[in-house]
């Protein structure tokens, strides 16, 4: 009988370390806890272990930025997914900017699964502000913030449009832009994420407002992505705001063995109608997106792609 248990015990440890070295742990390096980028993270988290049924696990590592993230790609294992926008990696591999001195072969070996919410402009002022146009902004009062993506970009369009010295910029944290556009204090703000934006969707819930949106010819000037937000968006939005964008992509690199790219890629498209039940932002996602990715697409997420009929352009083989 003693043997009998032992042999049974003896089995039953060599299933369960089977079944641990059959599951795949992955990391996916994101942005600061904070922040919405780190909760998509988590949001696709969940996805990749549903629809893999818990095959695939990934465990989610805060970042301070996504300059960090494509840093550590040059040393990390085979397992390690991040997010950046495609310029940053050129960047990188180029060693340019800054990037500069810090060149790394690795760098090269970085390729793209799939495109995630891309960082959006919004333009936000007051119904009762009297403000239509990026122009009309002229001699009022418009918060930018300061130090985030949002704030740095908003302040190249006021200057690269003819507005500096023209705006009184307001002396408010991002954080209090909403009650300080209902109580009058400024006349709008200036916010980046993904669309539809939670500060976006609050100022419009409360108040009235307009998203503003540019001319084809301010976005080419400013050598960002063209983006539609869709009529209906938010609160009192009732035709189409075009403004610009950030993509914003999920990278591995070629260590990641093709069948997991592949298990990572599918799982990530195929819950993202779930995804989008729980948070709006994932609507904004499709494959057209994939053209904003400049460089290689990983050999097992374009395989994903080639079974649902999704053409490739030659710069990602």
């Amino acid at each position: 009988m003693k043997l009998y248990k032992a042999l049974i015990s003896t089995a039953l440890g060599i299933a369960v370390t089977q079944l641990s070295f059959a599951q795949t742990q992955i990391t996916y390096k994101s942005a600061k806890t904070s922040s919405s980028y780190y909760q998509m993270a988590v949001e696709i988290s969940q996805a990749v272990k549903t629809d893999t049924n818990s095959d695939i696990i990934v465990t989610v590592e805060e970042s301070q930025g996504s300059v960090q993230n494509v840093m550590e790609s040059a040393f990390r294992g085979a397992n390690y997914v991040f997010t950046t926008p495609p310029a940053l990696v050129s960047l990188a591999q180029n060693g340019k900017a800054m990037f500069k001195g810090k060149s790394n072969p690795k760098f090269d070996e970085i390729r793209a699964l799939f495109p995630i919410p891309s960082l959006t402009m919004h333009f936000v002022v007051s119904a009762k502000s009297g403000i239509n146009s990026f122009g009309e902004m002229e001699g009022k009062n418009i918060l930018l913030g300061k130090g985030s993506f949002g704030a740095n970009e908003g302040a190249k369009y006021i200057k690269m449009f003819g507005l500096e010295g023209k705006i009184d910029i307001a002396k408010v944290e991002l954080s209090n832009a909403v009650s300080a556009l209902k109580n009058g204090q400024i006349d709008g703000f200036v916010t980046a994420g993904s669309f539809p934006a939670p500060n976006v969707i609050e100022a419009a819930a409360g108040t009235g407002v307009k998203v503003l949106s540019l001319s084809d010819e301010q976005i080419v000037q400013s050598k960002r992505t063209k983006l539609t937000i869709p009529a209906g968006t938010y609160a009192g939005q009732d035709t189409e705001i075009t403004t610009t964008s950030l993509p914003v992509v999920a990278y591995t690199s070629t260590a990641m063995d093709d069948d997991t790219a592949y298990a990572i890629t599918k799982a990530y498209w195929n819950q993202k109608k779930l995804m989008s039940d729980t948070s709006p932002w994932w609507n904004g996602v499709s494959t057209e997106m994939l053209s904003n990715i400049k460089g290689k697409i990983h050999p097992g997420a374009a395989k994903y792609y080639q079974e649902i009929g999704v053409t490739l352009s030659p710069e990602h083989q």
